[in-house]
């Protein structure tokens, strides 16, 4: 199926390309978002009378993006989810989830903007790219963490697998100091029983000290 691009799409052409397209492609989502026209005579017409018109509004609206495309490239938003001690989560960060967090911190994004490359299943910084028009996107940063210290932690450059290793660390000296306090306190009763063992085996030994001189 051929259509008249109007405006940019990835992949496919610039505006007021003649394109071919999968049919699905274009009547799901090309045709309704009103990014190209069927490639008819009519809307050929169509296309070169609104062109002029067409042009001057992209460029307005890149123009809009581009100022906000400065202010949004690079920035890094904390997303809040549970996860296990390995740091896998109980559910994925979705493109929403992202457009979400950008919008709570002062960012107009929608959810139909944001490009995850995979399903974030795991705690940790991961990338998303905004579109913000047919020819300005950005990449932002989603630090996916299980409180606001964790999130704090893991911008500092600590991974969860290293914020594990040093629980994990300060636990064993946890336990071993535990242990510690533990043999020092054993070793002090053995020597306090041995002091009084020694205590009782001298006065056993001048009682019968005394019950030999008496027999004397």
């Amino acid at each position: 199926m051929q259509v008249i691009l109007l405006e940019r799409v990835a992949k496919l052409g610039q505006m007021g390309d003649v394109v071919d397209v999968k049919p699905g492609f274009a009547r799901n989502y090309l045709l309704p978002q009103g990014k190209a026209l069927m490639a008819s005579p009519d809307n050929v017409a169509r296309f070169e009378a609104q062109k002029a018109q067409l042009e001057a509004r992209n460029l307005e609206t890149r123009k809009e993006a581009e100022a906000l495309a400065e202010r949004l490239d690079g920035q890094q938003f904390v997303v809040i989810r549970l996860a296990s001690d390995t740091g896998s989560l109980y559910g994925a960060v979705t493109p929403r989830d992202a457009a979400e967090a950008a919008t709570e911190a002062g960012f107009t994004v929608d959810r139909k903007q944001v490009s995850i490359a995979k399903p974030i299943k795991e705690l940790g910084l991961h990338e998303a790219v905004v579109r913000l028009h047919p020819e300005v996107e950005v990449t932002i940063q989603l630090n996916v963490a299980r409180s606001e210290e964790e999130a704090e932690l893991q911008a500092s450059g600590k991974s969860i697998q290293e914020l594990a290793a040093e629980a994990e660390a300060e636990a064993e000296f946890e336990i071993a100091e535990l242990f510690d306090d533990i043999g020092a306190a054993a070793q002090e009763d053995e020597e306090l029983i041995a002091s009084d063992s020694g205590a009782a085996d001298e006065a056993e030994a001048g009682e019968e000290a005394g019950a030999d001189s008496d027999e004397a």
